[in-house]
Order: C-alpha cells, then sequence, then structure tokens
C-alpha cells in the first residue's frame, strides 16, 4: 500500500528525536604577561605553553624590556582585555602575570617605585582581571643567574616580596617562581647555572660577569647572559610553573600533555 506524502511526513515529525550527546567540555586558556624572561626567544613562555595540549589555548604576550608600568602604558594589556571579553569559549582563563626585572631603578620610561607604583600596578592586574571573569595568577620575577662568591645574587627578592603581598592581600593565586628559581639556581652553582643561558658562555667571561663597560676592547657581543634562557633554562622554568598551576588548579593536570614532565624540581 502506498502512503500520502502529507502522512510520510506527520509520521517523521511525530517520532521521537534522537538524543543529542553531552556537550564537548570547554578547553581552559592560559595568557601570559610579563617581560623578557617570560617572552619568545628569551624566555620560558612558549615552552609552558608547549606543555599543553593542543586544545588548551596558551597566548604569549609577554614582551622583552616591559615593566608593570610600560605594559600598560603601551597599551598591551589591552590586548588581554579584549581577549578576556570572550572569555564564556572556555571553561576558564588563566592570567599569568610576572614583572619586577625592568620595574628596578635606572631604566627610564620602565622603572616603577617599589614601594607605591609597582605594587599598585600588580594590583591593577588583578583588579582587571577578575572584573573581566579571568582568574589571576601572580608569577614572581624569575631569578637572575648571577653568584658572589659561592652565593647567588637574588637582587629581586624585594620584587619577589611586593609580589607576594598583593597575592595576600587580595586573595590572588601565587607562583613563587624566584623562590623556586633561585633554589634551583643556587643548588646549581654558577657553571652548571651558565648552560640555562641563550649561549655557551665565552672562555674569556670568567666566572663572575664583568662589571658594565669593563669588558675588554674589541670583544664580540654575546648572546650569553644570566638573564634570559636558551632551550634547557626555558624546559627547567616551564616545568616549575606547570607544576605550580597544577598544584593551585588540580585540573589543570588534564590539560597538560602526559610525556611533558611538570613536577617541580626539588632545591
Amino acid at each position: 500500500m502506498k502512503y500520502p506524502a502529507t502522512l510520510l511526513a506527520l509520521s517523521f515529525l511525530a517520532a521521537p528525536a534522537t538524543a543529542a550527546g553531552p556537550a564537548p567540555a570547554k578547553a581552559v586558556r592560559i595568557i601570559l604577561v610579563g617581560d623578557s624572561t617570560m617572552a619568545t626567544r628569551s624566555g620560558y613562555g612558549d615552552a609552558l605553553c608547549a606543555r599543553f595540549t593542543l586544545e588548551t589555548s596558551c597566548i604569549n604576550l609577554a614582551r622583552g624590556g616591559r615593566s608593570s608600568g610600560s605594559f600598560r602604558a603601551e597599551g598591551r594589556w589591552d590586548e588581554v582585555q579584549a581577549l578576556l571579553k570572550d572569555g564564556a569559549s572556555f571553561a576558564a582563563t588563566y592570567v599569568l602575570v610576572q614583572f619586577g626585572h625592568n620595574d628596578q631603578p635606572g631604566k627610564p620610561g620602565r622603572s616603577t617605585d617599589l614601594v607605591t607604583q609597582f605594587p599598585a600596578n600588580i594590583d591593577r592586574y588583578v583588579t582587571d582581571t577578575v572584573a573581566a571573569g579571568g582568574v589571576p595568577v601572580l608569577v614572581t620575577p624569575l631569578t637572575r643567574r648571577s653568584f658572589k662568591g659561592n652565593y647567588l645574587k637574588d637582587d629581586l627578592a624585594p620584587w619577589a616580596a611586593a609580589t607576594r603581598r598583593v597575592a595576600i592581600e587580595r586573595k590572588a593565586a601565587l607562583i613563587d617562581l624566584n623562590a623556586l628559581s633561585a633554589a634551583a639556581v643556587q643548588k646549581m652553582g654558577q657553571d652548571e647555572a651558565d648552560t640555562l643561558a641563550q649561549a655557551p658562555r665565552p672562555a674569556d667571561y670568567g666566572a663572575a660577569s664583568p662589571a658594565p663597560g669593563t669588558e675588554p676592547q674589541g670583544t664580540p657581543k654575546s648572546a650569553f647572559d644570566r638573564t634570559h634562557l636558551g632551550p634547557k633554562g626555558a624546559g627547567l622554568f616551564s616545568g616549575m610553573v606547570a607544576g605550580e598551576l597544577v598544584r593551585l588548579f588540580p585540573a589543570m593536570a588534564s590539560s597538560l600533555k602526559a610525556a611533558a614532565p611538570h613536577t617541580v624540581p626539588q632545591p
């Protein structure tokens, strides 16, 4: 028997719709904000992003030479604010903020006052991130790797302390990278710590850094320094940051590649 087309159409409409499966879980997003020790080619930021799965969005907006003041003054923070407007597309957006190196005195256009301007700037990054629906994660500045005798000169300790105080006052998540990196570098000693640099230490560089302006005349400029990072240093310190992220936010472990170690090296 043949059925009229209208009856067939009605039978399809009456049939129960197939139940849709659960909506796919949203991925997390990480945005990196900081200076050259976090930036592409000179810091650990790209190595950190490489530790996450392809589903996880990790955006490295750190730039060399920026301080807590100049990053905002140049409009770079506006880029972060624009990204945060799309926060509903992600399970959560974590904004890692690390400054201090260029906030130190003697850097025109970048230096900030340690007592007043620097903590106020860091506090404002927290306020803006929360207001835009993100999760602020304050990161104390990565240590420099210069020794005086057998002891590391941690000249960024005051800026690390100021960042810790803001985190406590605002109840914000904190990664104390300064303390973790300083402990690891101190254990290494100068020679091993120098292998974390972007380039091998020149033979005539010596165990101690020469004072500015005292380098031998005609010495070619080397990419070696005790602030920025090569692949080995980036791998070490990105592992520390990844480990701390998992400690602070255990669910983030599923966003990291299983093959990438992300434990914090013990000092």
